[in-house]
């Protein structure tokens, strides 16, 4: 006999507005006849039906849909809103996705790579789906069309960590804190549930919506993904660690030491290298991290707190 294999948590299915529920409650119909004899018997039989009734109810409304369900995602499904980034490497579009009256961000990317690989990077791309973290971007999909490959995932409406921080310069030491937390819990949940490092950590990877709530997004399931794009989405590599600008495998401490990296920039509203913020071409910059001592906070301008925690990089 085969034996029965592990159970899968059931959670809900991203928030989606599934109109046409499969599962369809309607209560019995009242019987009409009955032995006047045994009525009180027949009432405690209705009774007890009621109740079990409502017992059913109750949990077919917390029902939640199981990681069994996909949605099949395809290009004739979504509305365009708008245009959210462009880039060398692809665009990002506030889109809607009709069927569910669901807005969600699509990011298109050119892979130039056979049919093959660019089937195994949206296979990766499903993994995604199964993450389950209020600091976790949750995504909805990935499909093809043509040579570019579609992520869908759930719009974050205030932006980008990078994008606040222009606009509104350094970011308070409070802020910082629930930043912090929101990506160190990120980080944790998606090594310890999945085993995934992130491996592009940056504030442009790191969103915001009108909740307040912080997520990570863009994380490295795919390591094809990642090679198809290194060249195309310039900046990525300023926030690699030295030893894996040398070419060492990746490893958590990389993350750490893009977490550092991260925060000083938003306190500091500028990049960290170098520390007088002259301009470096990449190959300079690449150079600098490799070669030059770790940044640190100028003294006595910001907080114990803050400067001790990014010291542990």
């Amino acid at each position: 006999m085969l034996a029965k294999g592990p159970l899968r948590k059931k959670r809900n299915f991203k928030n989606l507005k599934l109109t046409d529920s499969p599962v369809v409650v309607q209560p019995a119909a009242a019987s009409t006849t009955g032995d006047t004899n045994n009525s009180s018997n027949n009432n405690t039989d209705v009774n007890q039906t009621k109740d079990d009734y409502g017992k059913v109810c109750n949990q077919l409304n917390d029902l939640e849909i199981g990681l069994e369900l996909r949605l099949d995602l395809r290009p004739e499904d979504f509305d365009t809103v708008d245009e959210l980034g462009r880039g060398n490497g692809g665009t990002v579009c506030k889109v809607l996705h009709v069927r569910t009256q669901t807005v969600m961000a699509r990011k298109i990317i050119h892979i130039q790579a056979n049919s093959t690989v660019r089937k195994q990077i949206m296979r990766e791309m499903q993994f995604l789906h199964d993450c389950n973290s209020k600091h976790i971007v949750s995504y909805y999909g990935a499909f093809m069309q043509g040579d570019d490959i579609s992520i869908c995932m759930e719009y974050m409406e205030v932006g980008s960590l990078d994008a606040i921080s222009k606009r509104c310069g350094p970011i308070p030491l409070p802020v910082l804190k629930k930043i912090s937390f929101a990506i160190v819990d990120g980080l944790i949940y998606l090594y310890d549930a999945h085993r995934i490092i992130h491996r592009d950590l940056k504030p442009s990877n790191v969103l915001v919506n009108s909740q307040g709530q912080i997520k990570l997004c863009d994380f490295g399931v795919s390591g094809q993904l990642i090679n198809s794009v290194a060249d195309t989405f310039v900046g990525t590599s300023s926030y690699m660690s030295p030893e894996r600008i040398r070419g060492s495998p990746y490893s958590v401490k990389s993350d750490v030491w893009s977490l550092g990296i991260t925060i000083m920039e938003l306190a500091l509203a500028r990049f960290p290298f170098p520390a007088d913020g002259t301009p470096l071409s990449i190959f300079e910059l690449l150079q600098h991290i490799v070669n030059e001592p770790v940044p640190t906070f100028p003294p006595d301008r910001y907080p114990q707190e803050l400067t001790t925690f990014v010291e542990q990089w």
